[in-house]
């Protein structure tokens, strides 16, 4: 299939949707496309009379808003090349992908505002405000000029009022050409600006049409709950759903599951993306509790009643979706084995999707309705993937992939590009893994987390943290090697613990029968010697995937 123009795609869901509720924050404000087409216009006329040419850069940094979105489009049909910040990222990183990426404009959200110094960032022409789009920092007369005298110059362009035939966005029919710069999150170091053309998102959004023709539909709901400047929630929570003509509804704060829960409750999505833990707390917080009283296990030994107890569960589960989804896409991370065995068993539409940012983001995924637990679904259209190893099958090789969603490169950085893309165009993602006969990825770990035993033996510390998280009181976990030895940092459910009134002393007590137990489920050249306790959560990235690196040299 050829590559389409993608900002197109983005002019024909405004015209054809014009009066549709496109982006809602939260128990707050919902614009219609037609209103996004009109706030796109007087960003267009301020770019413009700013000297903003295309090519150039500007800059996202905030909370996932209505005004977030209507920027990034704003940029982006203007032909500039988008550079959207995680609001994660502390300040200092904020003025580095500003200052490396060469960013011209910088808009900015409320929350991040404060943790800004425009001084830091001097080549910047000016800060907007993203709630209002008012200038909080201008270096330009133009750009000045133009903001003061935008409402008129938008009267003088369109006297009587703006309609469809009124919108035409900057036309890109060479995919290959810079969309975006996206900054990874940085699980292993610094965070590198991954070059993603025209044609991976084109891509990525054609797949979305391919493999979920009727959740992606004009009028259904999706709650956006990711990150929109990572590529996960950027692509599979804003732009498949706004091309579409869906409605997108923005928590716009922290998603605490009372908040995420309550929303659900009220929006009632069609879809549901999400990162594993989400689905994790509420099985070991609603579920699974249920599930281990005596007489609950003496019913689910019984055939029928078990069916129907499964069943039960599957319903309330949807229920706390809102009753109205398809299905849940997971991705980001490794889901529990333990939980995906039981999830599976209840039938509850789930499946698990993997991707990076150099591959914006999807490499592989498999409708809920024929995914193989355990894997992470087949390879995605337009893309091919092969294990690098002389069994695939059974003997665990690095992941390579190519096709129309990979990266140009890595910005400014030849020598980081020329490790990871090949000659032949291969990607190699650093995780690695095996494929079944049927073309099933299955993820082993990450060839940087990989430890080595003296005699030689690869220990995939993933495989072995998934088994330790099974076990009681075990909220987060991570395996380190010390000496030639292992060792478990762990950190407890402590609300759990509270509730059980235990004191640091049972708490020990009870992660050392958990080494005990654990040693006894694993290989010999796997055995854990010590465990540390950590009271608060490990530092994480905003896809929450644990900062591993941070921890490599923990005292133990």
């Amino acid at each position: 299939m050829e590559y389409v123009d993608f900002v197109s795609l983005i002019e024909k869901s405004v015209k054809e949707n014009w009066n549709l509720d496109a982006l809602t924050d939260y128990e707050g404000v919902t614009l219609q496309y037609k209103d996004v087409a009109r706030k796109i216009e007087k960003l267009h006329i301020l770019f413009e009379h700013a000297g903003v040419v295309p090519g150039d850069r500007i800059a996202l940094y905030g909370r996932n808003t209505a005004h977030w979105a209507v920027a990034y489009m704003a940029a982006m049909t203007y032909g500039a090349v988008v550079v959207p910040i995680l609001h994660e990222f502390k300040g200092d990183q904020a003025h580095n992908i500003v200052n490396h990426s060469e960013a011209r404009l910088l808009f900015v959200g409320d929350q991040v505002w404060p943790n800004l110094n425009p001084d830091e960032m001097p080549h910047l022409e000016g800060i907007i405000n993203n709630p209002d789009f008012s200038l909080l920092v201008c270096r330009s007369e133009k750009l000045n000029e133009a903001r003061e005298n935008l409402n008129a110059l938008y009267g003088q362009k369109y006297p009587k009022y703006f309609r469809p035939e009124h919108v035409s966005y900057y036309a890109q029919p060479d995919g290959e050409a810079l969309a975006l710069l996206n900054y990874t999150s940085g699980t292993t170091g610094n965070s590198k600006g991954v070059m993603i053309p025209y044609r991976a998102l084109w891509s990525n959004v054609q797949f979305g049409y391919e493999v979920l023709p009727k959740v992606l539909n004009r009028g259904n709901r999706v709650i956006s709950m990711l990150p929109a400047a990572h590529m996960y929630g950027m692509m599979f929570e804003f732009l498949c759903e706004f091309l579409a003509g869906m409605h997108i509804y923005y928590l716009t704060r922290i998603p605490s599951p009372k908040i995420i829960f309550k929303a659900f409750g009220e929006v009632k999505p069609h879809l549901v993306v999400a990162v594993p833990l989400i689905v994790e707390k509420i099985l070991r917080k609603s579920v699974l509790p249920k599930m281990e009283t005596m007489s609950m296990k003496m019913l689910l030994k019984l055939p029928v009643v078990q069916q129907k107890i499964l069943d039960k569960v599957r319903e309330q589960l949807v229920n706390a979706f809102g009753g109205n989804i398809y299905e849940v896409i997971m991705g980001g991370a490794g889901f529990n084995s333990e939980l995906e065995q039981f999830l599976h068993k209840t039938g509850f539409p789930y499946t698990v999707g993997y991707g990076t940012t150099e591959t914006a983001p999807l490499i592989s995924y498999q409708d809920w309705k024929t995914f193989k637990p355990g894997s992470c679904g087949v390879t995605a259209p337009r893309m091919e993937v092969k294990i690098n190893s002389a069994n695939p099958q059974l003997e665990v090789g690095e992941i390579l992939t190519r096709g129309a969603n990979v990266m140009l490169g890595y910005y400014k950085n030849e020598e980081a590009t020329k490790q990871v893309l090949d000659a032949q165009g291969w990607y190699h993602t650093g995780d690695l893994g095996v494929m079944d006969a049927e073309g099933n990825i299955f993820i082993k770990g990450r060839s940087k987390n990989m430890l080595l035993t003296p005699n030689g033996q690869n220990v995939f510390p993933e495989e072995v943290e998934d088994k330790m998280s099974t076990l009681p009181l075990v909220s987060e976990c991570i395996m380190i090697q010390k000496n030639d030895k292992f060792y478990m940092l762990v950190h407890p459910d402590m609300d759990e613990a509270e509730r059980l009134g235990m004191n640091r002393q049972a708490l020990e007590n009870q992660m050392e029968q958990n080494r005990k137990d654990l040693n006894v489920l694993i290989n010999n050249y796997e055995q854990i010697v010590g465990i540390r306790i950590y009271e608060e959560e490990f530092e994480k990235t905003p896809k929450r995937s644990i900062k591993r690196y941070l921890y490599a040299d923990a005292e133990v």
